[in-house]
């Protein structure tokens, strides 16, 4: 799975992780009602996902079964931004999400013991 999750692509994925192994019928009918997209463009965009090994689709229904964690695609584009935008610098990207936000008491003490385990 090297290749990027598009956004079109991540609607789908979270009805998936939400919903747990859906039929690509059943996706299509709460992408049309969540996105508006029609039947079409859901198959669409979930052939995609099959081709880029996000999901599987197994017979008979065509049931669709997530093969990443929401936890591992966060990660990954975690990963990218910070290589692409912040040159691989950790602290330049918490530096750009801190700078214009005050932190509790509470969410410092979190921040720091995620930094002394990592």
């Amino acid at each position: 799975m090297q290749e990027k999750l598009f956004d079109s692509e991540a609607k789908l994925m979270e009805i998936l992780w939400e919903k747990g192994a859906l039929s690509a019928k059943e996706i299509s009918l709460i992408a049309s009602d969540r996105i508006g997209w029609n039947k079409n463009t859901t198959y669409t965009v979930l052939k995609k996902l099959v081709s880029k090994g996000y999901i599987k689709r197994d017979d008979p229904g065509f049931l669709c079964t997530p093969l990443i964690t929401r936890a591992q695609a966060q990660k990954r584009e975690a990963e990218t931004l910070l290589s692409k935008v912040f040159g691989g610098s950790r602290r330049a990207l918490f530096s750009a999400l801190l700078e214009d936000e005050k932190l509790t008491e509470s969410e410092i003490n979190e921040l720091r013991e995620l930094i002394e385990r990592g």
